[in-house]
């Protein structure tokens, strides 16, 4: 159970047939943002992706408890889509996983499509969708990028979680009612959600603070100051 609850889905959980749908899905997804990335790298972001990427693995192998029996740890999609964008972002992630799947056995190998699709395609997703929205209201400060890391992490969490639950519902093998299945998933995501977003809300604003030339979110949706026109400057006498 605790497993499947920080989300790493074990093999078996999932059947053959789901597991290579979604293995397609995932080898789709990381194309097609290896292709979009590419037009993000430079030289400040990439040597940033790589402290996302080891952050994101540091902070994944520490659990904390949510319930009983119940242990939950960063997914990281909001945080990597907004300090990277989402396209570098999944790709951190995706690389997280991978690493944690060959050699820390963190998830099962036929289940690594499913893991891929849910924390790093839907989680980044769902991160940075939110982000788009709340930065469009909220103001591009410190306060309003805190905010919207906070709810963007509940909230990829949580769809990162229900992911999950389609998956299990196309090819779930145990006998868990799906209802069930989805509002345990939700619920103790949620708290898990939590617990995300004040570690990546406290990690982007002390980014945000330090640099905040490194924190994508900024450079990307920062309302430029609208200009004040110039004062007219009285001329003294005529024109000739």
């Amino acid at each position: 159970m605790s497993d499947v609850m920080a989300m790493h889905i074990a093999n078996g959980i999932v059947d053959a047939p789901v597991s290579a749908l979604f293995a397609g899905v995932a080898v789709v997804a990381l194309a097609v943002c290896v292709v979009r990335g590419r037009a993000d790298l430079d030289d400040r972001l990439a040597p940033m992706a790589g402290l996302v990427a080891a952050f994101i693995f540091a902070v994944q192998m520490l659990n904390f408890q949510v319930l009983p029996g119940v242990s939950g740890h960063l997914l990281g999609g909001a945080l990597a889509a907004i300090l990277v964008g989402p396209w570098v972002g999944a790709l951190c992630v995706s690389t997280v996983l991978v690493v944690q799947c060959l050699l820390f056995a963190d998830g099962g190998l036929t289940a690594l499509g499913l893991n891929i699709t849910n924390m790093a395609a839907i989680g980044t997703a769902a991160g940075y969708l939110l982000v788009v929205a709340l930065l469009r209201v909220l103001p591009t400060t410190r306060t309003g990028l805190t905010v919207t890391a906070f709810v963007a992490s509940v909230v990829s969490v949580v769809a990162a979680s229900q992911g999950f639950v389609l998956q299990y519902w196309l090819g779930g093998t145990t006998e868990l009612a799906l209802p069930t299945v989805s509002l345990t998933m939700a619920g103790v995501h949620t708290l898990i959600g939590i617990g995300e977003g004040l570690i990546t809300a406290t990690t982007v604003a002390t980014v945000a603070r330090v640099r905040p030339d490194l924190v994508y979110a900024l450079r990307r949706f920062r309302r430029p100051v609208p200009m004040t026109a110039p004062a007219a400057v009285p001329v003294a006498g005529g024109v000739a």
